[in-house]
């Protein structure tokens, strides 16, 4: 899952005025050269979710009777072919351009940032080597209602701890990693330093290797509520890190090489992300994102939950980060199944790239504007605000 915001390089977020307009699929740059069954495969695999009610680690927007009713359909449908599955999305969906600000003469266009499933080393003990926690949930901290906010809070905190009829704000990142939460029995695993956590933290999810070869994955569950701050473009607009030479990979490097100025630099991120021991997904499947399934390389998005549902179809034109510094293109269809907290605005997207180096490679530089079309159930107008 997207748990904090994408790859903290230094996005800032897009607001969430946005305007749509009527599209053809003619207008889908190369859409007839996408691979539409191993879209429909993703589809149909959230749908299957969608309909047996399973449910989401972090709900979004309720999906439309007509998108649940597509859904049942694509369960009843085995395409032979990319024909026949670029049928099915031209028979049930309509396109329409997404355009993040209030007019399109504002010429805004969608954000597109990729995230990624670290694959890291780390041990079931403390040791010389594994010096930093992962933690799970705690006992007491509660995730509050979508929209609602604590009394008494100027803050915007998502989750608050639990004290008898009371709540109140959680501790955040700084107070945590002073130890705020020790004693309590919450650690799950350790990694080797502080920077390695955080990242494992914005990702969302990571597979971690023990000495033994056993291999475990951590899914998200829950942060500690409080705001998402990019320390990523923190450092940009201190002029440590130039705009263009951002990356994760220049992000982590930096932070290892100040390791006093990154303490406090972190602590200015005050969410704090918790985890979950998955024993039960095979390596070959990806991590669980945030409509509770396993996300798809290549195929799988995470939207802004407060504006779109899991389950709908995107179209993404974007340039592609790589990791030799080259840039080829996304032109394909992906699915919702994950949010973050940094993904804010209709028209900001991240894009999950896959699990290892190599995928965080590409993820560290994916950071372009591009074109974002939703499918929007046939005769489903679209919201404006």
């Amino acid at each position: 899952m997207a748990g904090d915001g994408a790859s903290d390089v230094g996005v800032a977020p897009l607001a969430k005025a946005r305007i749509f307009r009527p599209a053809t699929f003619c207008e889908l740059r190369d859409w007839e050269k996408d691979d539409a069954l191993a879209a429909f495969a993703v589809f149909k695999a959230g749908a299957r979710a969608m309909i047996e009610g399973r449910g989401a680690l972090r709900p979004a927007q309720a999906p439309s009777a007509s998108l649940v009713e597509i859904s049942r359909a694509a369960l009843s449908q085995d395409p032979r072919g990319v024909f026949e599955a670029r049928a099915f999305f031209e028979a049930h969906f309509e396109p329409f351009e997404i355009f993040p600000e209030a007019t399109a003469e504002t010429n805004e266009r969608p954000l597109f940032t990729g995230y990624f499933e670290p694959m890291t080393e780390g041990s079931r003990e403390r040791s010389a080597k594994f010096q930093a926690p992962i933690l799970k949930r705690p006992a007491d901290l509660v995730t509050l209602p979508q929209g609602e906010h604590l009394e008494d809070c100027d803050m915007p905190l998502t989750s608050a701890r639990r004290e008898g009829e009371r709540f109140l704000p959680f501790p955040d990142r700084a107070a945590i990693e002073e130890g705020a939460l020790e004693g309590q029995g919450l650690e799950l695993v350790w990694l080797k330093d502080r920077v390695e956590v955080f990242v494992v933290q914005v990702q969302g999810s990571a597979q971690v290797t023990f000495a033994d070869g056993h291999r475990v994955r951590l899914r998200y569950d829950g942060s500690n509520g409080w705001p998402y701050t990019s320390i990523g473009r923190l450092l940009i607009e201190a002029g440590a890190i130039d705009s263009d030479e951002m990356s994760l990979e220049a992000l982590t490097g930096w932070l290892r090489a100040h390791s006093e100025k990154a303490k406090s630099l972190m602590h200015r991120n005050r969410s704090y992300v918790f985890f979950a021991l998955e024993d039960a997904l095979r390596p070959e499947d990806g991590p669980i994102g945030g409509a509770g399934i396993p996300l798809t390389a290549g195929r799988s998005l995470a939207i802004d939950r407060d504006v779109w549902s899991y389950g709908l179809p995107f179209w993404v034109d974007v340039a592609r980060g790589v990791s030799d510094g080259g840039r080829d293109r996304w032109e394909r269809l992906m699915v919702a199944q994950d949010t973050g907290t940094a993904i804010v605005g209709a028209g900001r997207i991240d894009l999950f790239i896959g699990s290892g180096a190599a995928a965080g490679a590409v993820a560290g530089r994916q950071r372009h504007h591009g074109r974002l079309f939703v499918l929007l159930p046939r005769g489903e107008a679209p919201a404006r605000s």
